[in-house]
């Protein structure tokens, strides 16, 4: 097991399964809407680009998840009227001398076009 695992980061494959990106019915459900990929079977407006830096409070604190970090990115789209963030991404915990550790995050926060929208789309 060693060797695959081994053998895997040499050529710089993720043993880990690809995520499951939801459709849209699946996340306009959601209470955090916000997914790492794209939603293809909806179309929609970007809003804005969305960026955050995600911190910890104290030394002892666990680095940010990905959890707290799609929850950052969903309240700032939420105050722009978005419906929903897609393309969500966030790095490695980085630390340095005025932090205890911070995420950096981003994402785009969308507009689902609504039934009216996308047969006026349809009509061009």
């Amino acid at each position: 097991m060693i060797i695959l695992a081994a053998f895997l980061v040499v050529q710089n494959i993720d043993p880990r399964p690809a995520p499951v990106r939801p459709h849209y019915a699946e996340l306009i459900r959601m209470q955090v809407p916000v997914t790492a990929g794209d939603i293809t079977d909806r179309p929609y407006r970007v809003i804005a680009e969305i960026n955050a830096n995600v911190r910890k409070l104290t030394v002892f604190e666990k680095d940010p998840s990905e959890a707290k970090v799609f929850r950052e990115l969903w309240e700032r789209a939420e105050r722009l009227g978005a419906d929903a963030v897609i393309n969500a991404r966030y790095g490695e915990t980085l630390y340095g001398g005025l932090t205890w550790g911070r995420r950096k995050a981003t994402g785009q926060a969308v507009k689902f076009l609504t039934s009216a929208e996308i047969e006026a789309r349809r009509r061009k």
